[in-house]
């Protein structure tokens, strides 16, 4: 059985090849540059671009490009790609499946999430099909954990968000002038990302989500996942405050990819939960 996702899952080609799956990269566009992800430039790379003053913006794999890797498989094939409505991924992907004329072997399935809760689906479906599982047995395991996904970003460059259109102006301008601190989430149907609140420092953001997370029950059944946005130190303080809180849950430290970057800006960090 193949199995393909896209680069939101923070796998990169050389990973995936190594690890026994297919990634499609997304892409990030500056002016009419466009890199992909991992391949043409790393986070650190992107993350120097955007401070030289570029404000890039990002591009879910391509329809051609799903196309070949749909078209290379000749197998049962499970597609884990980032959530409908979160980018245009996975329509692309419905698209490119749709186009085939021999297509009922690929399995799409709408992860609702990214980054590192979709990291972890994608290793799940590894697991379960390297333990002999059948592509049925394999859907409805992925489709348990994929309701059970938490995610939360607090951003850091306000200003970046709010040139590349993410922020409206008299948001970035407040939140600059009065230091207070959004925290992001997804909406009930898990399509868009809203306002989850808003607090005066990283530590009162981050008790808040860690507090919903409680009230959510996350335990030892679950996996946390930290991913940054090239800040180090603020992202190793949230794991720090998450670990006191979580101590026995297993936690899982990432980076962004640069297209990841693009929709938190650089600096951010997401905390995020998936039930095992």
């Amino acid at each position: 059985m193949k199995i393909i996702s896209d680069t939101a899952s923070l796998f990169s080609m050389e990973k995936g090849k190594d690890t026994g799956i297919s990634i499609v990269p997304a892409c990030v566009i500056n002016h009419d540059q466009v890199y992909r992800d991992y391949e043409d430039i790393s986070a650190e790379e992107f993350l120097k671009l955007i401070d030289s003053g570029a404000v890039p913006t990002s591009s879910q794999p391509a329809i051609g490009d799903l196309m070949d890797v749909f078209e290379e498989s000749k197998e049962e094939t499970l597609a884990l790609f980032i959530g409908d409505g979160l980018s245009g991924g996975y329509q692309n992907a419905v698209g490119a499946k749709n186009s085939m004329d021999e297509n009922s072997h690929i399995h799409i399935i709408d992860t609702k999430t990214l980054a590192g809760a979709e990291h972890y689906l994608v290793q799940k479906a590894l697991k379960l099909r390297d333990a002999g599982r059948n592509i049925e047995e394999i859907k409805k395991e992925i489709l348990k954990s994929v309701e059970t996904s938490a995610s939360f970003v607090i951003p850091a460059d306000f200003e970046f968000l709010k040139r590349s259109g993410r922020l409206t102006p008299i948001a970035a301008k407040l939140s600059s002038m009065i230091k207070i601190v959004p925290v992001m989430t997804q909406t009930e149907d898990m399509k868009k990302i809203t306002l989850f609140t808003i607090k005066r420092s990283w530590k009162k953001a981050t008790e808040s989500i860690l507090e919903h997370l409680k009230k959510l029950g996350v335990d030892e059944e679950y996996m946390i996942y930290i991913c940054h946005g090239g800040d180090l130190k603020a992202a190793n303080t949230v794991l720090t405050w998450v670990k006191e809180v979580f101590e026995n849950v297993e936690t899982q430290f990432m980076g962004l990819s640069p297209s990841m970057i693009t929709h938190g800006g650089p600096g951010c960090v997401l905390i995020q939960a998936i039930k095992k």
